[in-house]
């Protein structure tokens, strides 16, 4: 059974910098493109970044040159690294991975970006 755990979720202050993790079991994980989204109370939800199977990474306008998304396969883990977060970064964050046309979801962590 495929399942996606996210952690790392927080308060932090604008400026400030957290790093969430999604770690994947029941998958073979390095096979997988995983992507980070996110959602904020009454919006939709946003696609943030893409991390391939070779570890190509492509990001968001919004998030671009803040955050790093990056993977260790040995861990089954991909991370994004936010940093200078800003007061509209606040939402649930969520990992996805597909397999065989499914969509697979964490269940989020939560970042809110408050002073």
């Amino acid at each position: 059974q495929v399942q996606l755990v996210e952690s790392g979720g927080g308060l932090v202050q604008p400026g400030g910098s957290l790093r969430l993790s999604c770690e994947a079991s029941g998958i073979i994980f390095e096979t997988r493109y995983v992507r980070w989204y996110r959602q904020a109370p009454g919006k939709e939800r946003e696609w943030v970044a893409l991390i391939t199977s070779t570890s190509e990474t492509t990001y968001a306008e919004s998030v671009k040159d803040r955050f790093t998304v990056s993977r260790d396969n040995a861990k089954s883990t991909v991370y994004l690294q936010m940093n200078s977060l800003k007061l509209e970064d606040t939402a649930l964050y969520l990992c996805h991975v597909q397999l065989f046309g499914r969509d697979y979801w964490g269940q989020g962590t939560q970042v809110t970006v408050s002073s």
